[in-house]
């Protein structure tokens, strides 16, 4: 990826309940979200705070994805079961850097 593309950052504080059916559905929609046009990729975290950043092409493409039928009964069922709290940032990535160790250079001990 390079920059010029967009990120929604959603964080959340979970309830206890149902944390089967929770990761169930965090997978259909990733699953889901990779087949909308515009999705670029996604990472997550999920302990205490949940975290899952989703990149995408444009705007156009995040609200695609924000009105999508089966995304909208996960973000309700999200609502109803599985969510204390959340909240979403939708930010442009203008650049981005990083590193990666060559696997060839790095010895395990």
């Amino acid at each position: 990826m390079k920059g010029g593309y967009y990120a929604v950052i959603f964080t959340s504080i979970r309830t206890p309940e149902d944390e089967a059916g929770y990761a169930d559905m965090a997978e259909s929609m990733y699953e889901l979200a990779a087949q909308q046009p515009g999705f670029i990729a996604v990472e997550h975290a999920r302990e205490a705070i949940g975290i899952t950043v989703s990149y995408w092409e444009s705007l156009e493409s995040i609200a695609q994805w924000k009105s999508q039928t089966e995304h909208l009964v996960a973000q309700h069922q999200g609502r109803m079961r599985w969510y204390e709290s959340y909240r979403i940032r939708i930010c442009k990535v203008e650049r981005e850097y990083g590193f990666h160790q060559p696997e060839s250079s790095f010895q395990r001990l």
